[in-house]
């Protein structure tokens, strides 16, 4: 039996279309899940193990993580590396980012890095992989090859992630050696394993151009295209781009996260094929296997690509698996076999390309929205309103309630016949007073609702926090920017008749105000200008009229802590969601959804902006 073990490591998907590792921790969590098989449930809550990751859970079932306080879907998948690289060692690089805490580089690089420094070179650009930064180990240091600016970096020994292993039966039992073909041949399995396997070994021993492929699954199978496979060595060889990926003459397999299980592949003609076993000559399998040369190993990949997606086995993309040894580069096209017969089907395709940004666009292309007479839009620093005491501003949107009811105070948690049990600063009115919003009829302490007022941006609006009715106009703390809007003559995906709206969101770095969380304090802008679309239709333009009421009033930025990297003081979403994938949905923040116009629209107007905001509002 041919013994062969991989690392499993569990990534998803983040807005810029990188796949970022989870902790070992984490993707142990996830493995025991997944090994539990349907009596753990099928979803996997990440808060268990990290409590960072308290609102995530992963559903097996589609391959996607949940957060559960904002509705975020991103792909993730289940990845996997050599066992002599870093992921199998525990080895973690990390770098040190504006705020002094450390970000784990994606697994390519960290692994990349680690085989640097295990032969002990003094750097290495990380260019050829596409990324313009050298790495000097002397300094532990990083730098950026156009800028010139340095940051920290640092090597630590973290868990090792965890590992599979499968077994490949030996090549002497595979059916059919010379000595049997006189023999009535049995019924082929059809399963796809089997039919990948009798394939590929007719293919390699008959030299022919490819695998030979059962007549109902050939039909439907593409091209091949992009194949994660051993990067090639000597003159000539095809060179890797940055994904590790062989480019092929013809357009990419797409692969899927998921897929529903459907019936295998019927068996077909290579049932017939009467070959040599490789194994004949009494060596082991090993040995059979390290006889491949990388052209034959190329076909393997590519044949369990294909059988697997003809046969509409669920399928997720994996890894190549570089090493010296003949028997590591098999690994890379035997590791699918072995997974699946594991229960746990991959398949060896480049992942579904993200596409951000559309086609590029001439000046002259570029058209003004009609209805709208400007094309851009800036905000200033927040004016101060003087003049009204927090009292004076709640006195037009209260009742006062002489004999309140023997109920609790949703603020303060005190019943409402005795006093507000508020203890911060002291407002000056008496704690025992209550009223009542004159719009949604919620009653409060007035002591309460005055602090709350001043805990939150003093903007002469109100929140009622049981029923969430806003009083008066509510705005936010967006920091100063630029909004800019036109059409462009391009589709989006599910808006096949009309151009699409494209936004853009230029915010620079800066330093709080009082209204943000840590005023005096430096705040950084990541990721601007951020780039948006609308279909060009009446709901499209409806929803951009009142994105532009939510920018005047700051409602579409925040200053906070970022939920996809974990730094504070910076600029995050505010409640919005926007659509920043121009031509796919990998992320969930693309097109086609058929449901998107009508969620934001919904999600302003729990803002209080609405087409009657819109219409108030000036151009």
């Amino acid at each position: 039996m041919l013994l062969a073990s991989a690392v499993v490591v569990w990534e998803w998907l983040n807005e810029h279309g990188r796949w970022r590792p989870y902790s070992p921790a984490v993707s142990h969590h996830i493995e025991a899940v997944v090994r539990a098989g349907p009596r753990a449930g099928g979803s996997v809550v990440l808060g268990q193990v990290d409590s960072r990751l308290a609102p995530y859970i992963i559903d097996l079932q589609s391959m996607n993580q949940f957060r559960q306080d904002t509705g975020t879907l991103r792909p993730v998948r289940r990845n996997y590396y050599d066992p002599t690289s870093a992921p199998g060692k525990g080895v973690v690089w990390e770098w040190e980012n504006d705020n002094g805490s450390w970000t784990p580089y994606d697994m390519e690089v960290g692994i990349t890095i680690q085989h640097a420094y295990e032969k002990q070179h003094p750097w290495i650009d990380l260019t050829s992989i596409g990324f313009s930064y050298v790495i000097d180990f002397s300094t532990m240091g990083q730098i950026n090859r156009q800028t010139q600016r340095q940051r920290r970096i640092r090597r630590r020994l973290d868990l090792i992630y965890p590992m599979v292993t499968g077994t490949l039966p030996k090549a002497q039992s595979w059916p059919i050696s010379p000595g049997t073909a006189a023999a009535p041949p049995a019924p082929p399995c059809s399963c796809p394993q089997c039919v990948l396997v009798m394939s590929v070994k007719a293919a390699v021993a008959n030299g022919s151009a490819g695998p030979h492929l059962p007549p109902v699954a050939r039909k439907n199978v593409p091209p091949s295209g992009a194949v994660k496979v051993p990067a090639p060595s000597g003159p000539g060889a095809k060179p890797l781009d940055s994904t590790g990926i062989i480019r092929g003459p013809a357009k990419t397999v797409p692969s899927q996260a998921i897929r529903r299980q459907a019936s295998s592949a019927p068996a077909g003609a290579t049932a017939g094929s009467s070959v040599s076993p490789p194994g004949a000559n009494g060596k082991t399998g090993r040995v059979a296997l390290a006889t491949l040369n990388r052209t034959n190993l190329q076909r393997l990949a590519i044949a369990q690509s294909r059988v697997l997606i003809a046969s509409g086995v669920p399928t997720v993309p994996v890894k190549n698996l570089n090493g010296s040894s003949p028997v590591n580069p098999a690994l890379a096209g035997i590791t699918g076999i072995l997974m699946s017969a594991a229960g746990l089907p991959v398949c060896l395709t480049r992942p579904p390309k993200l596409v951000l940004h559309p086609p590029p666009v001439s000046k002259s292309e570029i058209k003004s929205i009609p209805g709208l007479s400007n094309t851009s839009r800036k905000t200033t620093k927040k004016q101060a309103k003087k003049g009204k005491t927090p009292e004076e501003v709640l006195k037009k949107y209260l009742q006062k309630v002489r004999h309140p009811p023997d109920e609790d105070c949703t603020i303060c948690m005190e019943r409402l016949t005795a006093p507000s049990g508020y203890k911060g600063l002291q407002p000056t009115v008496k704690p025992d007073l209550v009223g009542k919003l004159s719009r949604c009829g919620h009653i409060y302490h007035i002591y309460c609702l005055v602090a709350m007022y001043n805990n939150g941006n003093k903007d002469g609006s109100l929140q009622c926090p049981t029923c969430k009715t806003i009083y008066g106009v509510k705005t936010g703390t967006q920091p100063p920017g630029k909004m800019e809007y036109h059409l462009i003559p391009h589709s989006l995906p599910g808006h096949p008749d009309c151009k699409t709206i494209r936004i853009i969101y230029s915010i620079p770095p800066g330093i709080q105000g009082p209204e943000h969380p840590n005023p005096g304090k430096s705040f950084s802008a990541r990721g601007f200008p951020r780039h948006c679309y609308l279909p060009d239709s009446e709901k499209g333009r409806k929803v951009l009229k009142l994105l532009l009421v939510a920018w005047d009033r700051r409602l579409i930025f925040a200053i906070g802590t970022s939920s996809t990297t974990g730094e504070s003081d910076t600029v995050i979403w505010n409640e919005v969601h926007h659509k920043t994938e121009f031509g796919s949905n990998l992320t969930g923040h693309g097109y086609p959804d058929a449901n998107y116009l009508d969620n934001v629209l919904a999600e302003l107007a729990a803002q209080g902006i609405s087409e009657d905001s819109a219409a108030q509002e000036k151009d």
